[in-house]
């Protein structure tokens, strides 16, 4: 079983920052293996992308955060990292943690972290 345990939200002001992480753990789980990403949610809305990270360093991110917000990954640590700066109101979701090997069934979600951004 696959576990990703998302931290780091909060209330924070327009023009402010956050930095979320995604602690991976499971037996057998290879993160290494894994394409890592993080999406976001607000209620009536689908899920969407935000930013992704393949294992082989590449990254994809949402036109909306793109010079913004930035993905890393710690290998060792088995942890997603997702820096997010300039954040504004329009950036309030939860954020979702994602771990998949595409174009396979692997593919684990975290519950959640809620990010606010208000004055």
């Amino acid at each position: 079983q696959v576990q990703l345990v998302e931290s780091g939200g909060g209330l924070v002001q327009p023009g402010g920052s956050l930095r979320l992480s995604c602690a991976a753990s499971g037996s057998a789980f290879s993160f290494a293996l894994y394409t890592m990403g993080w999406y976001r949610q607000v209620p009536g809305k689908q899920r969407e992308l935000v930013a992704t990270m393949a294992v082989d360093g590449s990254t994809n991110y949402a036109d909306s955060v793109e010079g913004r917000f930035t993905i890393s990954r710690d290998n060792r640590k088995q942890t997603v990292f997702l820096q997010m700066n300039g954040l504004k109101p329009e950036d309030t979701a939860v954020y979702y943690c994602n771990a998949r090997i595409p174009p396979t069934r692997y593919d684990y979600w975290g519950q959640g972290t809620q990010v606010t951004v208000s004055s």
